[in-house]
């Protein structure tokens, strides 16, 4: 998959290597600012549940 991106790109190495990058960083762009934000809401992120512990670590009745 990397080799036919690779050939794809335009340019010499260094170009090539520029152009990876951008697209790199487009993709996590994109991840970040807004398919992560339209997953949020269906995500049960909120909802966490933590049994409370002594200090010996077992559990109080």
């Amino acid at each position: 998959m990397y080799a036919t991106l690779w050939r794809l790109l335009p340019g010499p190495t260094p170009v090539r290597v520029l152009l990876a990058l951008v697209l790199f960083l487009a993709a996590v762009a994109l991840l970040f600012l807004v398919v992560f934000p339209a997953l949020e809401p269906l995500l049960p992120l909120e909802q966490i549940t933590l049994e409370p512990q002594t200090a010996s670590g077992a559990q109080p009745r």
